[in-house]
């Protein structure tokens, strides 16, 4: 599994619309609400070899009331 970390600006007002919509589609391991740049981030584990571009775009950014999106990849290093 790959973890990835996807934070999202949302439209002013649209932050509980949005998450909501995510958590609804069971695909997050955990989901936070943040201060700063961007309103959301979320903790993702994707299967070996799933595109991660195409799976945001697929079953996130479709979303109504995303603004922007910041997806930071994970590597093993220790």
């Amino acid at each position: 599994m790959t973890c990835v970390f996807v934070q999202l600006r949302c439209h002013p007002g649209k932050t509980y619309e949005v998450a909501d919509a995510i958590y609804q589609r069971e695909i997050v391991s955990e989901m936070y609400s943040t201060s700063g740049d961007y309103d959301l981030l979320i903790k993702l584990y994707l299967p070996e070899g799933e595109d991660v571009g195409q799976f945001i775009h697929k079953n996130m950014l479709d979303i109504e009331g995303i603004q922007r999106s910041l997806t930071t990849m994970t590597f093993r290093a220790f």
